[in-house]
């Protein structure tokens, strides 16, 4: 046998747990760079919003054909669980949303609030939250059903809530916004779920070429959005300071919901695994689902609009994968997800409690 040298291994140096490695928010960072340096302008700014607006709808056609309307009501026998991240979604995060309103004009300009407060009306992601619930050993398969609950009301409810809590800032319920909100995203997506049954295989083969598509569309979106801001020269009313701030607030509001998730789960009596869904899936907000949106409900002031939204998720992905990891160390060695073992892990889940206080109050 040929002799083989020896070869040394060279060991890398690891990313740090609150640095999760996102080629998206990369690819976000340098479409936001290439707006600032090259915004697109005049005949090549038509083109570029036609492309966008049907990138949109080719978007939302995808996101309806990817949504399995059988896994979420399937998910309807554990109700109390889907109901509690839903009012986490659609009125705590609202709620808590609107009390910020009294940061403006002193501590958040009204271009940044508008943003913050269309950042808390958004639905809950689905892939992160499974990814983050999966890590945490939590209960994946409701994490499914949570977020897909709340991918199909949020194509509905949240520009509702924009035109309700946002008025003219949103563009209110004018005809010309209804007609937008129908064509480009409820006719796409519902044309994508009836569609479902015989294009499904062909989505779940291709799932890879069709997530760069995915993701080009919401890169085409951002670049449009942060092209026009920089013509219509809003970015000089953001500051250094402001931004510094808008970052502070973005981050009680996601320590607030953390905290509320965590203990009203457990204070609503949910076992552990259910827990750490409640606390994944209804402390996040989906850019994928919100920066498409703003295009369509905010039109040319889209730009200022999604920028807490950006700033947030890449928040959200670096304090959830600390936290995964933390719940992940203080599970119960005898944890399992099956729900037939449910009832002999009370005594496990009882000294693990306190533990995950204390994962949460360090993050």
């Amino acid at each position: 046998m040929p002799h083989r040298p020896h070869v040394r291994k060279i060991a890398l140096p690891a990313l740090p747990s609150w640095l999760p490695l996102d080629g998206f928010i990369l690819g976000l960072i340098g479409t936001v760079a290439l707006a600032v340096l090259l915004p697109v302008s005049g005949r090549a700014a038509t083109i570029t919003d036609g492309a966008t607006t049907v990138a949109v709808a080719f978007l939302f056609f995808l996101y309806g054909a990817r949504l399995s309307t059988r896994e979420a009501l399937d998910g309807v026998r554990h109700w109390r669980l889907h109901l509690t991240v839903l009012v986490c979604t659609f009125v705590i995060f609202p709620a808590l949303g609107l009390a910020a309103r009294g940061l403006v004009p002193y501590v958040l300009t009204h271009p940044l609030y508008t943003g913050l407060l269309f950042l808390c009306l958004v639905p809950s992601t689905v892939q992160s939250s499974i990814a983050f619930t999966s890590i945490a050993r939590g209960n994946v398969a409701a994490a499914i059903c949570a977020g897909s609950f709340s991918s199909l009301l949020g194509v509905v409810v949240t520009p509702v809530l924009v035109a309700l809590l946002l008025g003219g800032s949103g563009g209110g319920f004018s005809a010309d916004s209804m007609i937008k909100i129908a064509l480009q995203l409820l006719a796409p997506f519902l044309a994508g779920q009836l569609l479902r049954r015989w294009i499904g295989g062909f989505i779940s083969r291709h799932r890879v070429v069709l997530r760069l598509v995915d993701r080009g569309s919401v890169l085409l979106v951002v670049y449009a959005a942060f092209s026009e801001g920089m013509n219509r020269g809003i970015w000089h009313q953001v500051t250094p300071a402001r931004l510094a701030i808008l970052l502070g607030v973005e981050a009680v509001l996601l320590t607030v919901m953390l905290t509320l998730t965590s203990y009203g789960s457990r204070k609503l009596g949910f076992v552990r695994e259910d827990r750490i869904t409640i606390v994944f899936a209804g402390s996040k907000k989906s850019l994928a689902a919100g920066l498409p949106m703003a295009s369509v409900l905010f039109g040319a002031q889209a730009s200022l609009a999604v920028l807490p939204l950006m700033l947030f998720h890449q928040m959200q992905l670096m304090v959830c994968a600390v936290l995964a990891r933390r719940f992940a160390a203080r599970a119960p060695e005898a944890a399992v997800t099956g729900a037939e073992n449910r009832s002999n892990r009370s005594g496990a889940q009882a000294d693990t409690d306190s533990a995950d206080d204390a994962a949460l109050a360090r993050v």
